[in-house]
């Protein structure tokens, strides 16, 4: 009898982004495991894309801010980014006052609309 790995690829959904939830307020020493966390689960998907549950965070202040900015900063190093789950307005509000964008689950992306998209119709227009 003999052991051995599988021959092949690993199965990896690529499409399906890794989860990782955060919750309660975040010490600079969970911070740094956390970013070890965001960098092994890109590299293990290689989805591009960590999915961070921001909703049991608590509320929003500057502690949030640095460790979102040091996820995406990892993220960023490995070729990746992460998105958000669940932020609270407030969180969403102070992320845009110091010029950090990330993107949000369930967000449309905002695009300027189609060229040659007539978005109203004025009585006795032509026909197009």
């Amino acid at each position: 009898m003999s052991c051995g790995r599988p021959g092949g690829l690993p199965i990896v959904d690529a499409m399906t982004p890794a989860v990782l939830v955060l919750a309660g307020p975040v010490t600079r020493e969970e911070a740094t495991g956390l970013c070890d966390d965001v960098r092994r689960l890109l590299e293990a998907t290689r989805a591009g894309v960590v999915v961070c549950d921001v909703g049991g965070l608590g509320p929003p202040g500057l502690g949030s801010v640095d460790l979102l900015a040091r996820l995406q900063l990892t993220a960023r190093r490995v070729g990746g980014r992460i998105r958000l789950r669940d932020p609270d307005p407030g969180l969403h509000a102070l992320l845009a006052l110091v010029g950090l964008t990330l993107d949000t689950e369930g967000q449309p992306e905002q695009r300027e609309p189609a060229l040659g998209v007539q978005e109203a119709v004025e009585p006795g227009d032509p026909a197009v």
